[in-house]
């Protein structure tokens, strides 16, 4: 296989493994902090996760509003990420096999979550100031995501002159925690 099809290849399994990680964490998150499940994206992201969450849910139910099925469920596909990514690399694939891929995993998890949170907070700001004050299914969804967040960080910094600071010292907190993450560079 040459190289541009190894990183082609490459590419395509990380961001499609990235992307449904992505989706789970929504699910969880939204449902951690009673989103509006009636919002289209989050009937969107429930119709997603669904087919694989629901027959688990059976067997792990929830308790109070975590979903411990979506949570375990999460932490097995990471595993199966690090496996999939290490198989790609030369070299790699004996490195995390087993419980050794439980690290690694868990520590991508991390990442993703703060890359999440700080593309969400992105969004959210845009959209501030496209259309301030305009009622839409993502700002809703949005702010139920990020404003635990931004909550405590306003106590703090209140707004200067009706400009809100507080998404962006969040944002550069969350990129100084993602740096401090040592997650194996094959995995960034």
């Amino acid at each position: 296989m040459g190289a541009n099809t190894s990183n082609a290849l490459f590419y395509l399994v990380s961001t499609l493994f990235e992307v449904y990680m992505w989706i789970l964490m929504l699910r969880i998150i939204l449902q951690v902090g009673r989103a509006d499940f009636y919002n289209p994206i989050s009937q969107l992201v429930v119709q997603v996760t669904q087919p694989v969450v629901g027959p688990l849910q059976k067997v792990l139910p929830k308790v109070r509003q975590w979903d411990i099925a979506g949570i375990v469920l999460l932490v097995v596909i990471a595993v199966i990420y690090v496996h999939a990514i290490a198989a790609l690399v030369p070299g790699y694939g004996d490195r995390y096999s087993g419980l050794a891929s439980l690290l690694p995993a868990l520590l991508k998890l991390i990442v993703l979550a703060l890359n999440l949170y700080t593309f969400s907070l992105v969004i959210q700001a845009i959209l501030s100031w496209v259309g301030p004050g305009v009622n839409n299914p993502a700002g809703s969804i949005l702010w139920s995501l990020n404003e635990p967040l931004l909550r405590p960080v306003r106590r703090v910094i209140p707004p200067f002159s009706g400009l809100d600071l507080s998404p962006l010292v969040v944002i550069v907190l969350l990129q100084f925690f993602n740096l401090l993450v040592p997650l194996p560079g094959i995995f960034r």
